[in-house]
């Protein structure tokens, strides 16, 4: 009866080629898309994540009507008394718009006193002489934008208007590495004063200033402390941040799997009455086979290894094409849903993420409606009188 089994499973797949080639098409394409979507969105948390380790526990700042506004620098002052509070960092940072096509960059001072930046940027950057980059006119700058500036015929260097209307040229010393695209891309960092300067700043004015406290159990005690500060100043924890990513994310993301969700349940439905519209010729079949001494359970165990077959081929073909879209070619057009293209291009390069909990995932997302509309249908047959499935 085994041997007997897989030959008749065989032949019910050469004899229904077509049909089956049809049905594997469209599972392809479902499987394809959310995989894809997935992946891009896996991979960008990802990405994020990593970022946001190295990133300071805490950012004030001062806040007017909800509007952030230049920070005191003598703030930072006040901070260095709060017990448990290390590493405090004024930063000054901000978009610059290059105005004749309405594109920004991001720019971020480097403080020439602080050792910590400095040592970030050496490991962001091999072989650049911090001293020489901190003391002239230089600045390091994101693939975006000097692939930007070089269509605008600047090569070399840029000459900044700041807001007192003073042109400052500053030259390009360096390239962020293309690794670093995902947040870099259309970043400038360049001396902090350099910058206070390019984006209007006075001496005693910061963007923000950020700080860490290495022990989290601290966290709510000190933001408590820093609030009774000052009545216009911000708090951002680091977890705050990362809950707002998360969540653009998960929505971008949850908003395909919606509609992969709706599209499946309209593919299940259609499986469904197709099989429940038997054609005679495959009730018969049923019924012969019923007839010939198959039991009901041998009539379903067929139909779901049919169906896991076309089910498993589907699944295994669309995870390696959509692995190849996203992981080789980077996801043309679907990535812009989830980077943007707003500002500057970005060429992003996806890091390979593969979580078994995913793949898990997509497999019982496809697999169950998909068979519960084929078997269903062929039990109502099967559990019928042979003879009179063979009318």
């Amino acid at each position: 009866m085994n041997r007997a089994f897989w030959y008749f499973l065989s032949l019910q797949l050469f004899k229904e080629r077509s049909k089956h080639l049809t049905i594997i098409v469209i599972s392809i394409l479902l499987i394809f898309i959310l995989s894809s979507v997935l992946f891009i969105s896996s991979s960008i948390r990802f990405s994020l994540e990593q970022t946001l380790k190295p990133q300071p526990d805490f950012v004030i700042s001062r806040l007017q009507g909800g509007v952030n506004r230049s920070t005191p620098i003598e703030w930072s002052d006040e901070l260095f008394d709060i017990y448990g509070v290390t590493k405090v960092t004024p930063r000054v940072y901000g978009r610059y718009f290059f105005r004749p096509k309405g594109k920004s960059f991001l720019i971020m001072g480097i403080d020439a006193f602080e050792e910590e930046s400095h040592k970030s940027l050496e490991k962001l950057i091999d072989s650049i002489d911090i001293k020489a980059f901190l003391t002239g006119n230089n600045m390091i700058v994101g693939e975006g934008v000097k692939e930007y500036l070089q269509k605008n015929f600047y090569n070399n260097s840029y000459k900044f208007l700041t807001p007192k209307g003073k042109f400052i040229d500053i030259k390009i010393a360096k390239i962020v590495p293309k690794e670093t695209r995902l947040l870099s891309n259309d970043m400038i960092i360049m001396p902090i004063d350099l910058a206070r300067e390019v984006l209007g700043y006075t001496q005693d004015e910061v963007t923000d200033i950020a700080f860490n406290v290495p022990n989290p159990d601290e966290w709510s005690n000190i933001e408590d402390k820093l609030l009774s500060l000052h009545y216009d100043l911000g708090v951002v924890d680091k977890n705050e941040v990362k809950k707002s990513y998360e969540t653009l994310y998960n929505y971008k993301s949850g908003f395909f799997l919606i509609i992969f969700l709706i599209l499946i349940m309209t593919f299940s439905l259609i499986l469904y009455q197709r099989y429940n519209m038997v054609y005679s010729t495959e009730k018969r079949e049923i019924g012969l086979l019923r007839a010939l001494g198959w039991s009901i359970n041998d009539v379903l165990r067929l139909k779901f290894m049919e169906s896991f077959i076309l089910i498993v081929t589907s699944y295994i073909i669309g995870i390696f094409i959509a692995y190849i879209f996203v992981y080789i070619y980077n996801a043309p057009l679907l990535k812009n849903i989830f980077l943007g293209g707003q500002n500057l291009q970005n060429s992003v390069s996806f890091i390979p993420i593969i979580d078994i909990a995913t793949l898990s995932s997509i497999f019982l997302l496809y697999a169950v409606p998909f068979i519960i509309a084929v078997i269903v249908p062929v039990w109502r047959v099967s559990v019928t009188n042979p003879k009179e499935a063979m009318l």
